[in-house]
């Protein structure tokens, strides 16, 4: 499964192995971290949206301060 799917990963990433990376497939969003590959967590393009309206808002500041 994971050879057929193009990931995507934030460019403030940088070269290193410390970043969320991102794929849609048949409309579900997949997020995995860069460094374990293995584990894959889906959603819906809906629970995202939400999710990524709280980022902007500063709703999980707290967890990179």
């Amino acid at each position: 499964m994971n050879s057929e799917i193009k990931w995507q990963k934030s460019s403030f990433s940088g070269s290193g192995a410390q970043c969320l990376e991102t794929a849609i497939v048949d409309g579900e969003i997949l997020l995995r971290e860069s460094d374990d590959p293995t584990v894959i967590i889906k959603t819906t393009q809906e629970k995202l949206a939400a999710f990524l309206l709280g980022v902007k808002n500063g709703e999980f500041d707290h967890f990179v301060g």
